[in-house]
């Protein structure tokens, strides 16, 4: 027992005098300038001081487990100890004491906690740099989508605002053809106004002669139921006695035939009776023909009346003849249609005249004839009034287009009548040239709107910088001054431009404003950086090719496309060769896993390399 304790003593001071090792092993001989009491062994005292020994040295080693477990967990080699068994050179090892060995504990698990939390904070790191990364492009996609949305609505902007540009365009045409619209209207309403106050007029005139003549007919009327009441009675006493003689039997037999005849005439005139009380009229003289006491007298006032009737048709034909020659000779067919009118209806007057006269009697009838005169003369004076004030306005027209100052073309085509023209016929003169160069003139006048675009569209071809806001039409419409002077400052520019090259301030200020949207720069002042930016961005662009160009060992002339197909292909080699390299060095062919060790590494190694070289300083000190 006790050789066996003392064995155990002795390895036991041998391991308190060893220690551990971190990647090299390395000895250090204890120093003999001091010198301890020897206690024996077999002593009590040696025996607790050996289990003291004992529990320090597994306390110790316990520590040191502790360690080496963080060491391994972190890819580290451990430190072991070493036994006197081992029978290595005392040169080989080293020795601590027991401050130094907890400080080198203590250090090292400071070191271990260290490398975990920056670990930590590295892969916190590259998780934000990854999720940053995806934000980045997120919001470079949203950023090329606004763009593309931005330019798709200046593409729509512009289309509308050509649109409306031109639906502004077609409006003022329009406008300018709905007010010339307006104004013959007008004009028309005035003529039909005053035709209309004419007609009122003739109207309100002739319900006063009917309201005369219903008056005389009333009365006549009255004292015609009388007569006839008288002459029924009568011819009522003749039918009730019978026939004594022969002659009264002739007479009947005359009486029969003259009716049969009556009645003929009165079948031939209802063709001609257009008026109901016309009608009346008629029955009630062939009433009164049929109730005449003294037949012979009779008949022969009937005859005399048809008589007249005839010769007044006669004369009404006549007279309407002489009216169609009159109105073949007027110019316009207008006129003549009016004329006809006026002719028919006085026609139908002059039958209601005549039935009227033969209701009235031979005595009125001379009274009727009279008005029916003065009515025509008035007529008549009127239409020739009417026909002087035509021919007036026709004339001063005439005058106008035959005028020297006219246009040769329309001046050649009026000078031929006007030379013709006899103040003594003139009534006979033809105004047919007038209505095709009134025509013309129309034309030439609606041409103008086209002649004032094409200039609009000249001035922006040649004067593009020139503002159009100047050359709006007039409220009055198109003119011929405006369109001179569009083609005067046509002129003047072009001539100004072949006189002197250098732009006026107007081209400069457009082309400064053309630099403005170009550059999408709001003040004058931010062009001129914003030119510097974009020659700069390019010049450092071109530099970079021409490197990249001598780099890949290209020519200057070679295309874009082969730089990137080379640039493309190296690439390409390079990814594979990495990739190969990288797979027979860490043995892994995850790139995720590759990326991590070597973030690991990059941040361990650093930390852990300058502490182990100031340890090897103060070993070497220690050593010298």
């Amino acid at each position: 027992m006790a050789s066996n304790d003392n064995q155990d003593a002795n390895e036991l001071l041998d391991w308190n005098m060893t220690s551990g090792q971190v990647n090299q092993d390395f000895f250090l001989p204890t120093s003999s300038d001091h010198t301890e009491s020897v206690i024996p062994l077999t002593s009590p005292t040696s025996i607790e001081l050996l289990d003291i020994l004992m529990k320090r040295s597994q306390q110790e080693a316990a520590e040191w487990e502790s360690i080496n477990a963080l060491l391994t967990k972190n890819g580290l080699k451990p430190v072991f100890f070493a036994k006197k068994t081992h029978e290595k050179n005392p040169g080989d090892l080293i020795i601590f004491d027991k401050q130094s060995s907890q400080r080198i504990r203590q250090t090292l698990k400071r070191l271990v906690d260290d490398s975990a939390r920056n670990q930590n904070m590295i892969h916190q790191l590259i998780e934000a740099n990854q999720q940053l990364r995806d934000e980045l492009q997120q919001e470079q996609i949203q950023t090329l989508q606004e763009e593309k949305r931005a330019n798709d609505l200046e593409q729509i902007v512009d289309s509308v605002k050509s649109k409306i540009i031109e639906l502004e365009e077609e409006s003022v045409v329009m406008v300018s053809q709905q007010q010339n619209q307006v104004e013959e209207f007008q004009k028309d309403q005035k003529a039909t106004q005053a035709k209309y106050h004419q007609c009122e007029q003739k109207w309100m005139e002739q319900q006063k002669t009917l309201s005369c003549l219903q008056k005389e007919i009333n009365k006549l009327r009255k004292e015609e139921e009388l007569r006839v009441a008288s002459q029924k009675r009568v011819f009522n006493r003749l039918c009730k006695q019978a026939t004594q003689t022969v002659v009264d039997k002739q007479l009947l037999i005359l009486i029969d035939y003259y009716e049969s005849k009556i009645r003929k005439i009165q079948k031939e005139l209802r063709h001609y009776k257009e008026d109901t009380d016309i009608e009346e009229g008629g029955k009630g003289n062939s009433v009164d023909l049929d109730g005449t006491p003294h037949y012979k007298k009779l008949l022969m006032s009937f005859q005399n009346q048809l008589r007249d009737i005839k010769a007044k048709n006669d004369k009404l034909s006549c007279e309407n003849q002489n009216l169609r020659k009159d109105l073949e000779n007027r110019p316009s067919s207008h006129e003549l249609r009016i004329y006809k009118q006026q002719v028919k209806k006085l026609e139908k007057a002059l039958k209601k005249n005549i039935k009227l006269q033969e209701l009235l009697g031979e005595d009125k009838s001379e009274g009727l004839d009279n008005r029916v005169s003065e009515m025509s003369k008035i007529e008549s004076q009127r239409h020739a009034l009417l026909d002087q004030k035509y021919f007036k306005v026709l004339t001063s027209i005439d005058s106008i287009i035959s005028n020297p100052r006219a246009p040769i073309v329309i001046y050649k085509q009026s000078k031929g009548c006007f030379q013709t023209y006899n103040k003594a016929k003139s009534q006979e003169c033809e105004f047919e040239h007038l209505l095709p160069t009134i025509e013309m003139w129309r034309d030439q006048l609606r041409s103008l709107t086209d002649l004032y675009r094409s200039l609009e569209k000249l001035s922006e071809v040649l004067l593009p910088w020139h503002n159009m806001k100047q050359y709006e039409k007039s409220e009055d419409g198109i003119k011929v001054e405006d369109l001179l002077f569009i083609v005067d400052t046509i002129l003047e520019e072009v001539e100004h431009k072949k006189k002197d090259d250098v732009p006026c301030p107007e081209t400069l200020q457009a082309i400064v404003n053309h630099f403005q949207k170009l550059f999408d720069v709001t003040s004058v002042s931010g062009i001129y950086p914003r030119m510097n930016e974009v020659y700069t961005r390019l010049g450092e662009m071109n530099n970079a090719m021409r490197n990249i160009y001598e780099i890949l060992e290209l020519d200057n002339s070679s295309s874009l496309s082969v730089l990137v197909n080379t640039v493309g292909k190296l690439y390409e080699i390079i990814n594979e060769d990495v990739g190969k390299h990288v797979q027979q060095i860490l043995g892994t062919q995850d790139i995720q896993s590759i990326i991590n060790k070597l973030e690991e590494y990059d941040e361990f190694f650093p930390a852990f390399q300058a502490f182990m070289q100031d340890l090897l300083q103060i070993l070497g000190k220690i050593v010298h």
